[in-house]
């Protein structure tokens, strides 16, 4: 596949570099080089199967609207935008392409997700709960997209919205902890990004699956498929 990825952080290098070893040919746009979107022109994106975007929330909707009037299928891992996800996802509907995003690309956080679902009846029998977010301190969108995932679920099975608390420092790559608390006993959930290998592994795997479908899809409904 020809791949355009976005961002040259340390999760779009390491997108980059796991490309390459899936035999992938690809460019990659930093931050300086594409500036309200303005690198990606028809030029630029003609002959690209897929735009893969790890970038900040200020950039990635100019991003997703250039990919749009190209008709390129995208994969976002850039959290921070979703309050225009349904308007995005009209957009994508019309414009017939593929568009595959998420909170997080992981495997392991989409199967942490589901062990969340287990507990969050807790919420119903008896226990408070609370949620605890850490990231590097360079991330722009807090909570984080992960954590207001966790919060999400939690409210669906159980009714109760719990609070979220969020620390930006150093190097974190990705905590995240889910906390029910009662007289009698705790519950503690909690999964620990040891390197951002994980996330480059699911996009790129991700912008495998997505090649040759259209529609609008979250990476936690189709993971187990990759």
């Amino acid at each position: 596949m020809n791949l355009l990825i976005l961002g040259r952080g340390k999760t779009g290098s390491l997108v980059a570099e796991y490309a390459r070893e899936r035999h992938h040919h690809l460019r990659v746009l930093g931050a300086e080089e594409n500036k309200n979107a303005q690198a990606l022109t028809a030029a630029v994106l003609q002959g690209v199967d897929t735009v893969i975007d790890f970038t900040s929330p200020a950039a990635v909707i100019d991003n997703i609207a250039a990919c749009l009037r190209e008709k390129k299928n995208m994969v976002v891992g850039t959290t921070g935008w979703h309050s225009q996800l349904g308007k995005v996802r009209s957009e994508v509907e019309q414009a017939g392409i593929g568009f595959l995003h998420g909170a997080n690309f992981s495997v392991g956080v989409n199967l942490f997700f589901e062990t969340v679902r287990a507990a969050a009846e807790a919420a119903g029998h008896g226990y408070s709960g609370q949620i605890f977010e850490r990231h590097h301190q360079r991330k722009k969108d807090a909570p984080s997209g992960t954590a207001l995932v966790v919060k999400r679920i939690v409210e669906e099975i159980s009714g109760t919205e719990l609070e979220i608390t969020s620390f930006r420092e150093g190097d974190v790559v990705g905590l995240h902890e889910l906390i029910f608390d009662s007289p009698n006993d705790r519950i503690y959930l909690c999964h620990d990004a040891k390197s951002r290998r994980g996330y480059a592994e699911g996009a790129v795997l991700g912008a495998e699956w997505l090649s040759g479908r259209k529609g609008f899809f979250d990476f936690k409904d189709i993971w187990r498929e990759l």
